[in-house]
């Protein structure tokens, strides 16, 4: 029988405050007790904030769809990830986020999809070659493939360079080390206190995101001037410097500018990284599953129309989310008393949508905790999943890229699985914790290997090959 998926244990139902702060510090998915995943809502009450984590479906749509404007995002939250993101489209509220999300939705509108394909199938090819000298068999960490494969499409897409320049690179490798700097929540989500209070970031954390931050406004200003010359290229960078806003007619100053592409760069490359490190782990530890995946990764035609064939795959990708939510929990914030299920709550009450939990709820998942990408094509599935799925958030802060970072994800995997197959590492387990997302604690190494059938493939055609990965080949 295959082993569950890894799951941090969860902390003892009882635990002093101090106690309860130094885990929440050091990793939010091991800090919370085990009643959470079958709880519709949850108490917390400390000497400096009083939070509850909801998982009720009504309260969900009342948070995220019905009324979020009185559900705003948590100033507490945002001070810890200010340093890098600064007024990003992540952390405002009101009507600094409304322009905001009026300059950058359309660069991500579905027919816009198209344009940044041939960008993602590029990085896909460069991802499968940069791993051939690495598929002899001994075990791989493929984190920092995963990192470098999403890095590669952001840069990619949003300026159309490839990982290999020396102002990508150098991002890259700041952004690494920020992410292991950077806690989810740091002292300023547990002390209130004026904006002018020191929020005890490290001093790695700070230079990191003044690095990272640099090297941005240094592409933001080539781009601009590119704009100002004629000679920009078509892609998200440039789609998004010049969409004025419809009310206003401005666009995103430079400042602004950089901002915005250190979300991109977050959402687009943290994220995916995540998702795809975790799916490919999973793949790896089901190897039936995987040699379905393949097959339909061997029929992908390789255009852009091709996509809506990679069902299992994107299937896949869904189940990984679920299980590994790249960002495991949300806050939002009470604007004035509420009432959650009888109980009152006061003004700046911290309201917490854990996808983490949610997405594992004993009442709502058919066995939670369990790797199945086919619950997604059974009534039962799609109807936990319309109740209690949400990786991407959902309402009107919904992530405006869900629909690129599906195809990129979509891309990345059926490039890598039609190439190699992966297998997990007896003994070596990783261990999930939330850094600036869901990551392994000490990596996640894989045994990589060429599909040898391939070269016999394109002889004797795409039927044969299919059958072939189907009995494991």
């Amino acid at each position: 029988m295959t082993p569950l998926p890894p799951k941090p244990v969860a902390r003892a139902a009882r635990v002093s405050l101090w106690r309860h702060l130094k885990l929440f510090r050091a990793d939010i998915l091991s800090a919370q007790p085990a009643r959470l995943y079958r709880a519709w809502m949850a108490e917390f009450r400390t000497p400096f904030f009083r939070s509850v984590l909801v998982n009720d479906p009504a309260l969900l749509r009342l948070v995220l769809r019905k009324r979020p404007g009185d559900f705003p995002k948590s100033g507490r939250i945002g001070a810890g990830l200010r340093p890098l993101l600064g007024a990003s489209v992540f952390l405002t509220n009101g009507a600094t986020w409304k322009r905001q999300r009026r300059i950058i939705d359309p660069a991500f509108e579905g027919g816009r999809l198209k344009d940044s394909f041939a960008a993602m199938r590029a990085a896909a090819d460069a991802a499968v070659a940069r791993l051939a000298p690495l598929a002899g068999g001994a075990p791989v960490e493929i984190e920092p493939q995963a990192s470098h494969a999403a890095a590669d499409v952001i840069f990619r897409t949003l300026f159309s360079i490839p990982i290999e320049h020396d102002t990508a690179a150098a991002t890259y490798r700041a952004f690494h080390a920020h992410q292991r700097s950077q806690p989810l929540l740091n002292l300023a989500a547990f002390v209130r206190g004026p904006r002018w209070m020191p929020r005890l970031h490290s001093r790695e954390t700070r230079a990191t995101a003044r690095r990272i931050r640099g090297l941005i406004a240094d592409l933001v200003a080539r781009r601009a001037a590119a704009i100002a010359d004629g000679s920009a290229p078509p892609d998200l960078a440039t789609r998004i410097m010049t969409t004025p806003d419809p009310e206003s007619g401005a666009c995103f100053s430079p400042e602004e500018m950089v901002d915005q592409v250190a979300i991109f760069f977050l959402a687009g490359h943290e994220t995916s990284a995540s998702s795809l490190g975790w799916t490919l782990y999973l793949l790896a530890t089901h190897p039936e599953i995987q040699a379905r995946a393949a097959a339909e990764a061997l029929a992908f035609s390789g255009d852009f129309s091709g996509l809506s064939g990679l069902k299992l795959i994107r299937d896949c990708t869904r189940e990984a989310l679920r299980l590994y939510p790249p960002v495991p929990m949300m806050v939002r914030e009470t604007v004035a008393p509420e009432r959650f299920r009888d109980r009152g709550l006061p003004r700046r009450t911290q309201v917490v949508l854990s996808p983490w939990h949610l997405h594992r709820h004993e009442r709502f998942w058919d066995a939670p905790d369990a790797f199945d990408p086919d619950r997604w094509s059974r009534e039962e599935g799609r109807a936990s999943a319309r109740r209690a799925y949400m990786p991407f958030s959902a309402g009107p802060r919904v992530c405006p890229g869900a629909g690129f970072a599906m195809a990129e994800a979509a891309v990345l995997l059926a490039a890598l699985l039609a190439r190699y197959r992966f297998a997990p590492v007896e003994g070596d387990v990783p261990v999930p914790v939330a850094h600036l997302t869901v990551r392994s604690k000490n990596g996640i190494r894989l045994r990589v290997t060429p599909r040898e059938q391939l070269k016999s493939c394109k002889i004797s055609g795409a039927n044969s090959c299919k059958n072939s990965i189907r009995a494991g080949v």
